[in-house]
Formats: C-alpha cells, sequence, structure tokens
C-alpha cells in the first residue's frame, strides 16, 4: 500500500497538508486528498508532483 504525505507549495514540515493520503483526485480546478480514515480535504490549485516511493506528493495552490 502507497500512502503519502502531501505538502502544499514546497516540502517543508509547516506546509504539510495531510498524511497518510491513500486517494487523490482532480477535479473542478481542486486537488481532492483522502486520507485512511475517510477525511477529505481540497486544495485549490493543481498536482505538482507525486513520487510514491518516497510516498511525497507536492500540490501548487492556486493565487
Amino acid at each position: 500500500m502507497c500512502l503519502s504525505t502531501v505538502y502544499k507549495n514546497d516540502r517543508n514540515p509547516e506546509s504539510i497538508v495531510m498524511k497518510n493520503v491513500m486517494r487523490i483526485e482532480c477535479k473542478d480546478g481542486a486537488v481532492v486528498l483522502t486520507d485512511l480514515m475517510d477525511r477529505t480535504v481540497a486544495i485549490e490549485g493543481r498536482l505538482e508532483y507525486a513520487n510514491l516511493v518516497e510516498g511525497v506528493v507536492l500540490v501548487k495552490e492556486a493565487v
């Protein structure tokens, strides 16, 4: 199982949006994250990159 930590704008501890993310959806200009507990967070922006080996995802927030 590949779970990821999602960061907003840059990869540092203060930028963590959600940990243990199991699903990522891009819809209507937002990135919707869902974690193992089925909690969701939506970020207006775009998916910048995902490295599933390292468990890291970066989302660039819309300006």
